[in-house]
């Protein structure tokens, strides 16, 4: 009898072990890589501005196919639980549909994809590109935007081995500006860089991008609340005119003050020697106000 309760003792004490270790072997088996953006991308200089956090999603190790890559896809879109990540993705990034094609998968998403551009475009297409290849029925990805392609994209079809033996060899030049950013007082600063331009980059488009990606530099935050995207820029006569999205409006806080957003684009900008004037529109069309700043005057290059 003694030796029955001594066995029952043992078989209770291993039983939680034993439960514990299947539920590691199951999350691991359900584990996956979700690739994001640095959040400060000063402290990652010299590494990969992408970098992979794991995710565990139930169910995923039953998964094949298109329903993997959907499924990877939705829970990239959601965006990282690592604060020290970001998404690259505009708010209201969301699937349409995805598809497989002899290897490639074509991932169909939503309007806000269509704002990136230069290098912005880049870490997203990465950080897809990365986090599906990792299937075994995906060697290749391709990303549209309601059915249609980037035309503005040099290629339409990304693998894991292209992005990665990308470098600084697709550099094209390099311009110095001035990114202007909140300090700890809550007051824009100034701060000097120099931005590289890749093959498809313009001036304004390589500006944009590094103003919204953040600043470098510790002990500064970006004048840009979450989300805050510019659709289009465009020069003419030293004039500097700012496409901004009305859409997103409704997705920011209502208290969101757009004034030190908008100010800090607009010093940013007229850092650029061709840049005298910068004239926010909405939707392409003039307006009085985004949000609760007014927007019906031209920023100056000296705002004081």
């Amino acid at each position: 009898m003694r030796k029955l309760i001594l066995c029952a003792l043992a078989l209770s004490l291993l039983l939680p072990g034993c439960a514990y270790a299947a539920r590691q072997s199951q999350a691991a088996e359900n584990a996956c890589a979700l690739y994001y953006v640095e959040a400060d991308l000063g402290a990652a200089a010299g590494t990969d501005a992408v970098r992979a956090e794991t995710a565990v999603l139930d169910g995923f190790q039953e998964l094949e196919g298109l329903d993997a890559v959907e499924r990877l896809t939705q829970r990239l879109l959601r965006g990282p639980a690592d604060e020290t990540l970001k998404s690259p993705f505009p708010v209201g990034t969301q699937l349409i549909a995805a598809r497989l094609e002899d290897g490639c998968a074509v991932i169909d998403l939503t309007y806000p994809y269509s704002t990136l551009s230069g290098i912005s475009l880049t870490l997203a297409d990465y950080c897809i590109t990365l986090t599906l290849t990792q299937l075994p029925a995906v060697s290749s990805v391709s990303v549209t935007v309601r059915g249609q392609e980037l035309a503005y994209r040099s290629t339409q079809s990304f693998t894991a081995e292209d992005l990665l033996l990308s470098s600084m060899e697709d550099v094209v030049s390099t311009v110095p500006v001035t990114l202007w950013f909140l300090d700890a007082s809550g007051a824009l600063t100034g701060t000097a860089q120099r931005l590289d331009l890749y093959e498809g980059d313009t001036q304004l488009s390589a500006l944009v991008d590094a103003l919204e990606a953040g600043p470098q530099e510790r002990g500064l935050t970006s004048a840009l609340p979450d989300g805050f995207t510019v659709l289009t820029t465009q020069l003419s006569d030293g004039v500097c005119y700012v496409n901004l999205p009305g859409a997103i409006l409704p997705s920011f806080p209502e208290n969101t003050d757009m004034q030190p957003a908008l100010d800090a684009l607009a010093l940013s900008l007229t850092s650029l020697e061709a840049v005298q004037q910068v004239r926010y529109l909405v939707d392409g069309e003039p307006a009085e106000w985004y949000g609760s700043a007014p927007i019906a005057q031209t920023y100056p290059r000296d705002m004081g």
